[in-house]
């Protein structure tokens, strides 16, 4: 599916291992044969496999089958097996189990908000913001890919997203029109969104043409308002609802008219339950 980033397994280890397992060795059964395996215990998508199995390929042990990160498991679904030393074994139990019941708690929740939000409209788009918690970005990503949803920003570097915030040291929103026109000029291979946070503005802001309104905190109803305002003077920017949505709400912002949801709440979702057996091959 992709590769793993340089790093990313010594980075696990390091948090968890840093010294090897003081418990595996001073029982003395480290070079002992043996077999591990994950099995889903609850239903979920499953995502982190390809990290958990490259976590215990770097401690040694050889995986003998993997369930690649996107897929449906059904509770009693196997995830990841491998076989290898119990010291290999033991010392990447935990951080795999874990990686894996994070990973799939997320794709799970970004599935649920995918397929809430397609009940309204089958083209809608769940666009998870970086919002995650520091320092979990790349897994984060590769979780929200795994259930169905895009990015909305990966970082600042590639997406051009203004803020009232912006706003204040343009002069305010008077000088919208002219920051657009400028961006179309300076990066014109990238779409604009614009946060709005009213129904006047965002139909204000809609004349200068950005591609995407990023409505905050608006509810369905004012959706709709702008949604239908627009549509009477011919302007057509994508409308993203962002704030609070999450899947009880996805329908109802996309019934009024947004073709995006922006939302955090998958960082949020519980971890997945995932069951660990250890046995002597």
């Amino acid at each position: 599916m992709y590769g793993i980033p340089a790093g990313l397994i010594d980075t696990l280890l390091a948090e968890d291992a840093a010294f090897g397992d003081l418990t595996t060795r001073t029982l003395g059964i480290g070079s002992c044969p043996g077999r591990i395996t994950f099995v889903a215990r609850d239903d979920q998508v499953a995502c982190g496999t390809e990290e958990a199995a490259a976590l215990l390929r770097h401690l040694g042990a050889e995986t003998v089958y993997i369930l690649p990160s996107g897929s449906s498991a059904p509770a009693g679904t196997l995830l990841l097996a491998a076989t290898g030393a119990a010291a290999a074994l033991h010392m990447g139990w935990k951080s795999a189990q874990t990686l894996m019941e994070w990973a799939s708690g997320i794709a799970t929740e970004t599935q649920a908000i995918v397929a809430a939000a397609r009940t309204a409209h089958p083209d809608a788009v769940v666009a998870c913001t970086r919002k995650m918690p520091p320092m979990t970005r790349v897994l984060a990503v590769r979780a929200v890919l795994a259930g169905g949803g895009v990015m909305h920003r990966i970082n600042l570097s590639e997406t051009i997203l203004i803020f009232q915030e912006h706003m204040t040291f343009m002069g305010g929103k008077t000088e919208i029109g002219a920051a657009i026109r400028r961006m179309r000029s300076t990066a014109p291979e990238r779409k604009i969104v614009v946060e709005v946070t009213d129904p006047v503005q965002a139909i204000e802001v809609a004349g200068h043409a950005p591609d995407v309104l990023q409505l905050e905190k608006f509810s369905p109803q004012q959706l709709r308002r702008v949604h239908d305002a627009l549509s009477e003077r011919g302007v057509c920017p994508v409308l993203a609802a962002a704030g609070g949505v999450n899947r009880s709400n996805a329908a109802a912002y996309v019934s009024e008219g947004a073709r995006v949801i922006v939302t955090s709440a998958p960082y949020f979702a519980p971890p997945r339950d995932v069951q660990v057996t250890l046995d002597r091959a």
